[in-house]
């Protein structure tokens, strides 16, 4: 049997049609190429339209395919995987062989919130220097990044090109080598502004990483970057350890 045609049996059609679909997807169109139409498919395969429509919906759902209304289905992007170590966005995107770019929306010394106030390390009503910068890679938007830095460690940041990467020139002009972090990951709907920024609809999902970055002992940097959810993904590594070894072990409470 022609593995791409559809026939009656045990297998419904829609789950023999979405493996078809699959296939096309992961194996023989690039990302972000339309598939056929919904009544393209249904004639080529001697199908209902109820069936394309479930087969197509079921790999929407996946992240296989994406609708884009009044221009019809397309294979996704394919999903990056975050790095849960200490390295700049310029470097990562080097690494995976794609042009970083980035755009400079705001800096300014500002008062920042209590809670970064605190992660910083500073006084109540002291400012600090607030940067806001879109990431792309290969002029795809990619992250929106809002961060908060040390006005006693980095003095005078925004007089700098912070279009490249920070951290070298944290590194290079103030001798500043960030060697530890404390990140939290959470997800949340894009709000109207972060949704303009990425060129994504309000509420679209989004992987929130909040960070607070210090060199030696000192609290440098408090960022919180809002990466597309149809973009990337976090992928970590599990090892089964004994659980009253860990930082939350109860022994001793």
């Amino acid at each position: 049997m022609n593995r791409d045609e559809i026939v009656d049996g045990p297998k419904p059609k829609h789950a023999q049609l979405r493996d078809i679909l699959r296939r096309m997807a992961e194996q023989e169109l690039p990302p972000g190429s339309p598939i056929p139409s919904e009544r393209d498919l249904a004639q080529q395969y001697r199908v209902s339209r109820i069936t394309v429509r479930a087969a197509v919906g079921q790999l929407v759902a996946e992240g296989l395919l994406t609708r884009a209304k009044g221009r019809g289905t397309f294979t996704a992007r394919r999903r990056m995987d975050v790095q849960l170590y200490l390295e700049s966005f310029t470097d990562d995107m080097r690494r995976r062989g794609l042009l970083p770019t980035t755009e400079v929306h705001r800096c300014a010394d500002e008062v920042p919130p209590p809670a970064a106030a605190s992660a910083l390390g500073l006084p109540p009503h002291e400012p600090a220097c607030h940067l806001v910068r879109l990431r792309r890679a290969d002029g795809v938007p990619l992250a929106v990044e809002r961060g908060w830095y040390h006005p006693g460690i980095v003095p005078g940041l925004q007089r700098h090109d912070l279009t490249g990467s920070l951290y070298a020139i944290l590194a290079d002009t103030y001798g500043v080598q960030l060697d530890h972090a404390r990140q939290t990951v959470w997800a949340e709907g894009a709000d109207p502004e972060t949704a303009k920024l990425l060129g994504i609809r309000t509420g679209s999902p989004l992987l929130v990483f909040r960070r607070v970055t210090s060199s030696a002992g000192r609290p440098v940097e408090d960022m919180t970057s809002w990466y597309r959810g149809d973009l990337y993904q976090v992928t970590m590594q599990l090892d089964r350890t004994d659980p009253d070894s860990g930082p939350f072990s109860a022994k001793g409470r």
